[in-house]
């Protein structure tokens, strides 16, 4: 039986499986047959007579625990894996929990809140602790809660510690401690835990009933857990608590791929298994079976620079395979072109499956200048992890004010933005507006903005609340002529609260939708862009019409039934655990990837490191990496470097498109000619409490190149530097031959055919064009 389990297994792996003695860290390099190992390890331990309900296998998704059930029965041929105690931390402990609940202080029949629910608890307690929900934002709290349990902090052990409570009195957030005791009193008075009390519980009730904690130690023969590295302090000490007795403790992970402190992860529980299990055995898996040797060699030469780090150098025995292919573009929007010109010619050119592709990215915000350009070149994709970028709840919000304010009718606008952000207008009232309207057929604009004069029962205070905001939709109404596009967004967005919502938000999820904010106004500065350099009109009207037949388009796509042949969108972090066969890495530069945050901290650095190196490992034959040395943000441009990442990668590995060594770029803060045409211009209106510095703004003058165009004394581009048949790019058409001229002055034109097929006559004055 034991030769025909570990017959499938290398060398290493079949070491790693057999050895049942005491502790065992295996390391498991990417690519190297992690969930294989694991698999075939508690496969092998049943082989060995252990009972499979002695077991217990801890993993971190229902997904990978019942994967694993899967293969184990085929492995052994029947149902053994019914009985194992396998799941993920919330579920095991969680059982464990149902039978010593009255020892902790709740019932059995406990019912476990989900996010909605503690959120929603949360913004009672801050209701009716007459606590500011813009100073205390719920989100931000529950936040806080789920890290300190997360750290075996309970509210009274929080309330007692006068660190925490000094360090949120200068931070303005000195009554957390009481929405925190308030929290956790009406959870256990309702018999409710949410999902970090199953862990911060169980730890309790080991640590108060040391016969309960003994029972279970005996109560299993072996542990593991799967993706170690991944582990917060709450699961660390459970596993060591319970692993205390017997030492039969197997944890497989990869300190390399820790990429989820921002979770409560805690890379220092895999670095220090050798301290904690002195007498541990440390198996190696550094074979990689998904990559070429060019992107293992590559990987190794980056994560190498991190000096918190198990030492291990994976290899492959596949081809050697192409050299990683690094692309710089002038524009961001230019990359997005490039991405789709690079799967183009893998789909027509190497028998490559549109499903064979990946575009990874740091931030959810990226994704937008990606969709737009794989739809221009007819190139099926799909956003995994999250929405298409129109379809995310803040833009649709923000679109919502644009609709209302252009169209008093569109009630289903209303109903969405009356109380956002919060006015204090409850749903209640909402649904008495609708009520009324619909039985004397009055329009809701009529009642919103003459709310006394209607018997809708509404009492004064509720009454002004409805005409502020009528004022505040009418004093949009009132720009839609005279503004264009970007600079409707940035009046919409700041007066109506939703910039200083959505900044200060701090979690994760609160950046992220600020990051989609700032790719909004990108969006809409670069519509303007084009309908200028088209001469056509770039109202707030035309841009909503604009928004509305991409929602159509974005929605047209999820719902095409073809959904396994397409290119997949995702962040690195959602690729974690993902292979393809093509991967395409984007906005690899200074201040994103790593992000801006991360540059002034050696820890946080080298986890930004570890995202690229997951995002590496990630590709199987090809891997191509571009960055752009000018991006846009809020309507201005950014001037970038290139990541120090790929600087960090060995040359040998890598090649760069369109030039030669010599022609890669450093790390000074050289200016280069392109800086140039940023400077000495006019400046577009920018959304106030921006959380970088003011940087250079977008021209209203010529994009050119400053070393193949001159600009003559009054400003305007010389005519004279195009020529046609010369070859152009556009931010947002993309490369393409100038076919003719149209010398009219001041109007002069260009007629362009770009690449993606489409001619466009262009105003030279505001195309903003590179020469290539």
């Amino acid at each position: 039986m034991e030769n025909y389990l570990l017959k499938d297994l290398d060398a290493t792996q079949k070491t790693a499986v057999k050895y049942c003695e005491g502790p065992q860290l295996v390391v498991a390099g990417a690519g190297s047959g992690k969930t294989r190992v694991l698999t075939y390890k508690i496969a092998y331990l049943i082989s060995q007579g252990i009972k499979p309900h002695r077991i217990m296998a801890l993993t971190f998704t229902n997904k990978a625990s019942n994967e694993m059930k899967d293969r184990i029965d085929k492995l052994l041929g029947y149902q053994a894996s019914q009985n194992i105690w396998m799941g993920t931390f919330h579920s095991i402990f969680g059982r464990i929990l149902r039978i010593e609940a009255n020892k902790v202080g709740f019932d059995s029949n406990y019912t476990i809140f989900d996010a909605a629910d503690s959120l929603s608890l949360i913004k009672t307690i801050i209701k009716e602790l007459n606590l500011s929900d813009d100073t205390y934002k719920p989100k931000a709290v529950a936040a806080r809660i789920s890290a300190a349990k997360n750290e075996l902090w309970t509210a009274e052990g929080y309330a007692q510690n006068n660190d925490f409570l000094i360090q949120d009195y200068k931070e303005n957030r000195e009554h957390f401690h009481a929405i925190y005791t308030k929290y956790a009193q009406r959870c256990k008075a309702s018999n409710v835990m949410d999902f970090d009390d199953l862990l911060l519980y169980t730890n309790i009730l080991f640590k108060i009933s040391p016969e309960t904690l003994a029972h279970y130690c005996q109560r299993f023969d072996y542990i593991l857990v799967d993706e170690y590295q991944d582990t917060n302090y709450s699961q660390y000490l459970i596993i060591k608590k319970l692993s205390s007795t017997h030492r039969k403790l197997c944890v497989v992970g990869d300190d390399a791929q820790s990429i989820y402190s921002f979770r409560g992860a805690k890379i220092q529980n895999i670095l220090n298994f050798k301290n904690d299990y002195p007498d541990y055995q440390l198996h190696k898996l550094e074979q990689n079976y998904r990559s070429t040797q060019n992107i293992v060699n590559a990987a190794n030469s980056l994560i190498n620079k991190n000096k918190n780090q198990i030492q291990k150098k994976l290899f492959s025995e596949n081809t050697i395979g192409s050299k990683i292919k690094i692309e710089e573009t002038i524009t961001d929007g230019l990359e997005g072109i490039a991405v789709a010109e690079t799967i183009s010619k893998l789909l027509a050119d190497n028998n490559y499956t549109a499903s064979d592709c990946a575009v990874l990215y740091r931030t959810n915000a990226q994704s937008r200048i990606m969709e737009e350009a794989l739809r221009k070149f007819n190139i099926p994709h799909k956003i995994h992890g999250g929405l298409s970028f129109f379809q995310r709840k803040e833009i649709k919000d923000i679109v919502a004010y644009i609709r209302f304010s252009v169209n008093q009718k569109d009630s289903e606008a209303f109903r969405r933005i009356v109380n956002y952000p919060s006015r204090k207008i409850g749903a209640t009232t909402v649904n008495k507006i609708f009520q009324f309207s619909e039985d004397s057929n009055i329009p809701i604009w009529e009642i919103i903005n003459y709310p006394e004069n209607y018997n809708v029962g509404l009492n004064v205070g509720t009454q002004q609340k409805l005409k502020s905001f009528a004022n505040l939709i009418d004093s949009f109404a009132k720009q839609i002529e005279t503004s264009n596009a970007s600079e409707f967004l940035v009046e919409v967005v700041n007066k109506s609260g939703i910039n200083h919502e959505l900044f200060s938000d701090k979690t994760p999820e609160g950046i992220s939708k600020y990051e989609n904010l700032q790719e909004l106004f990108n969006a809409a500065q670069n519509f303007c862009d084009q309908r200028k350099a088209l001469a056509e009109s770039d109202s707030i009207i035309d841009y909503l019409e604009n928004i509305s037949l991409l929602s159509d388009l974005e929605n047209n796509e999820e719902e095409d039934n073809n959904e396994n042949d397409k290119v997949s969108l995702m962040t690195v972090h959602f690729a974690k655990g993902l292979e393809f066969k093509n991967v395409l890495i984007v906005g690899a530069e200074e201040n994103l990837f790593p992000s801006a945050m991360s540059i002034q901290s050696t820890v946080e650095l080298e986890e930004e490191r570890r995202l690229f190196y997951v995002a590496i490992t990630r590709a199987k034959e090809n891997l191509f990496i571009f960055y752009a040395t000018n991006r846009f943000k809020f309507g201005n441009v950014q001037s970038m470097r290139p990541s120090r990442f790929i600087r960090e990668i060995n040359s040998d590995f890598v090649e760069w498109e369109g030039k030669d060594e010599s022609q890669t770029p450093s790390y000074t803060n050289e200016r280069t000619g392109f800086d140039e045409i940023f400077e000495s211009k006019p400046q577009y209106k920018t959304f106030e409490n921006k959380p970088q510095k003011q940087l250079s703004q977008v021209p209203k003058g010529n994009f050119v190149s400053v070393n193949k165009a001159s600009k003559t004394n009054t400003g305007t581009i010389d005519i004279s530097a195009y020529k046609v048949g010369m070859r152009v790019a556009h931010n947002s058409f993309g490369k393409g031959e100038i076919l003719e001229i149209i010398d009219e002055g001041s109007n002069s034109k260009l007629i362009i055919k770009f690449d993606t097929g489409d001619t466009k006559t262009l105003l030279l004055k505001f195309a903003k064009l590179l020469i290539l």
